[in-house]
């Protein structure tokens, strides 16, 4: 590797050294964060800012707890790849309910630390390899979840030997509806809400590490699409062991996307049907179990969250996310009636300030994120954060965290409601691009495009192209902020004109761009990105179309293949990382929002499935999956293998074993080593 791909692999992509996971306690007079003693220390510390004063505490070190960390848990692992999370030591934490007492877990140890900093964290005894503890609301008492029970210390068990899962959220919740956790102490400490999670109808997938073979292989319940589900309730566990379930129709809305308590008298949750095209919040009595509908956000095509909807305002009142007529923005309405109009092009509801809601939203460019207060009875919007990049925001009783990232780098401010300012420490490596991508919007779709060339690149010098884009559902590729150009300029700099297209379909730009990938993923993809690159090559004449390459990873993968096996007129070598080859058997939630049912639209998933292309291939394709993959299974990529071999097609396989798709400690990088000698090596002969 050269120096910028070893710079990238030990610091964690520029990350370790970062405060993350910053939340507010004690009502905003603390900033609690996590983060390592600088770019090259993988190991995350807890820490907490003392909005007070801006002095900062170190409260708990993971190599003085632990000196010599064993494995993780696999539970604790396979958690830690749903939430894309890849530092070591403190993987996160949790508040207890006044802020000023949390709880983590390390490396299956359970520890429990309060903000006054007065001594060591202190170890809690565990039934086993701790996941996911939660500590009540004064910190007296802490839930955590061992061997797929429920415990609480001190205490003891609180679920029952039932063969289900309790506390956890089941893999479609954690991967696809952003539910991350599953239980929640009450208000007053004593009562916990509680997900059960039934597997047993599921299909098992089965991994082995086959450069290990002295280990057993693993196997975990896995969703595939068109199959059955997790089997989800919630449960009130009462402190004198009773249990009250919560009721709604689980048959017609599987789906809990979101619960928790609204006061010691109510639970709300959000649930959805299968195919998310019902997002209904429900209000229940934690006594009865009893629920009853507050609100219903309907979609034809499927509803696109956006983050803090649905709820209930202070008021009352419920706050949902509409569509504006002709799918022009993602907006907000307040019971029913639209807040927002075209110009707003709602991303997230951060919560309240000032009376006001606390808005993450693009005003000008989908390549931007600005940061909105807006009066929840006009809808008139006063800006926050307004500059050029990408602004978000969290809140707590009148104190703000802003964190803006632009050309000059990445920048978090601490805002008091005196108007005090502090900037928490960020001990990371300083990015060492400064890149401006040229952004266009080109076709008739008007499709976000992003164009970065060598450094010092002269006028007239033609560029071999490589198409570096993920281009599928839920992810925005073309932003301002800078971490998402490093790697490209890097591409770049080794002599190529890279070109990155947010094909319809892809999110933050609008309901109509995003929806246009209903029913279809592969025929809107591949268009998009082919019309995009010839627009782009008639404006810029340096774009040699002789010479194409394109990369990805995930869904980038499965695009990447795709262009080869589809467009090899335009299209002259790929590199296929952790490719979905046939949605068949990817996962329910994510696959059928979009494609449906495979039982009911059979002809959906044939089209889009990659391997009935094998044998016209005529391109080089390089094939690369993690044998550890428990998002996109390595079987997708060793299928599209198979086919390939079948028809007498020669390709390159790289299979790496224990492996994830997170490719965590610097497997990326390597990976990228090996994608730029193949990229030129192939086109060097287009």
């Amino acid at each position: 590797m050269d120096d910028f791909l070893r710079l990238s692999a030990s610091t964690a992509r520029f990350a370790h050294g970062a405060p993350r996971a910053l939340s507010f306690g004690d009502g905003g007079r603390l900033l609690w964060f996590l983060r390592s003693t600088g770019p090259t220390d993988a190991f995350d510390s807890l820490w907490v800012l003392d909005t007070a004063t801006g002095a900062e505490r170190r409260l708990a070190d993971p190599r003085e707890l632990c000196p010599e960390p064993g494995p993780l848990p696999t539970a604790e692992r396979r958690l830690r790849e749903r939430t894309r999370l890849v530092a070591a030591g403190i993987g996160s934490y949790a508040l207890s309910g006044d802020g000023r007492h949390a709880a983590f877990a390390l490396y299956g140890r359970l520890y429990e630390v309060g903000a006054d900093g007065a001594g060591a964290p202190g170890a809690v005894p565990a039934a086993g390899p701790a996941l996911d503890p939660r500590p009540n609301t004064d910190g007296s008492r802490i839930a955590y979840v061992a061997d797929d029970a429920l415990y609480v210390a001190p205490g003891g068990r609180v679920s029952p030997d039932d063969g289900a899962r309790w506390g956890l959220a089941e893999f479609v919740a954690a991967e696809e509806l952003g539910r991350s956790r599953g239980h929640w102490w009450s208000p007053d400490g004593v009562t916990l809400l509680a997900a059960r999670v039934d597997e047993s109808a599921l299909q098992r997938r089965w991994f082995t590490d086959p450069a290990r073979p002295e280990l057993p292989p693993e196997d975990f319940a896995y969703p595939e699409a068109g199959g059955p589900n997790a089997d989800v309730q919630l449960w009130v566990l009462g402190e004198n062991g009773s249990r009250t379930r919560i009721e709604w129709d689980a048959a017609a809305y599987p789906y809990v996307s979101d619960a928790g308590w609204e006061s010691a008298e109510e639970i709300l949750l959000t649930v959805q049907d299968r195919l998310q095209q019902n997002v209904v919040l429900l209000s229940a009595d934690p006594a009865t179990g009893r629920t009853r509908e507050l609100s219903r956000t309907v979609h034809p095509l499927w509803v696109d969250p956006v983050a803090g909807t649905p709820t209930r305002l202070p008021d009352g009142r419920v706050l949902t996310a509409v569509d504006t007529p002709g799918g022009a923005a993602r907006g907000l309405a307040v019971d029913g009636v639209p807040l927002t109009g075209d110009d707003v092009q709602v991303r997230a509801v951060a919560g309240l300030h000032e009376g006001r809601l606390l808005v993450e939203a693009a005003l000008r460019d989908p390549a931007e994120q600005q940061v909105l207060l807006l009066d929840t009875a006009t809808g008139e919007a006063t800006a926050l954060a307004d500059g050029p990049g990408v602004h978000a925001v969290t809140a707590s009783a009148g104190y703000l965290l802003l964190t803006s990232a632009d050309t000059d780098g990445v920048r978090r401010v601490v805002r008091t409601p005196d108007g005090r300012e502090f900037t928490p420490a960020d001990l990371s490596q300083p990015l060492p691009y400064r890149v401006a991508p040229l952004l266009e919007r080109v076709t008739e779709h008007a499709v976000p495009t992003a164009l970065v060339l060598p450094r010092g690149h002269v006028t007239g010098r033609r560029l071999p192209v490589l198409m570096d884009s993920y281009g599928g559902p839920g992810a925005q590729d073309i932003t301002a902020d800078p971490r998402r150009w490093q790697h490209r300029q890097w591409w770049a700099d080794q002599g190529f004109a890279v070109v990155t297209v947010d094909n319809r379909g892809t999110a933050h730009v609008s309901p109509s761009h995003t929806h246009a990938m209903y029913r279809g993923f592969s025929e809107v993809t591949l268009d998009d990105q082919v019309a995009a690159l010839h627009a782009l090559a008639a404006r810029h004449g340096d774009l040699d179309l002789g010479r194409v390459g394109i990369r990805g990873w995930s869904y980038g993968g499965y695009l990447s293949a795709m262009a080869v096996l589809r467009r090899p007129d335009v299209f002259h070598a790929a590199a296929a990382g952790a490719a979905p080859t046939d949605f068949r058997h990817y996962d329910t939630a994510y696959t059928e929002r979009y494609l449906g049912l495979p039982q009911e639209h059979p002809e959906v998933y044939e089209r889009d499935s990659l391997l009935p292309d094998a044998p016209k291939l005529s391109r080089p394709l390089l094939l690369v999956t993690g044998l550890a993959d428990d998002n996109v299974h390595p079987s997708h990529t060793l299928r599209l293998s198979r086919a390939l071999t079948d028809a007498g097609r020669p390709h390159r396989l790289l299979a790496l074993p224990g492996v994830t798709h997170m490719t965590p400690g610097g497997t990326r990088e390597k990976i990228m080593a090996l994608e730029v000698d193949f990229f030129r090596r192939e086109l060097g002969r287009s």
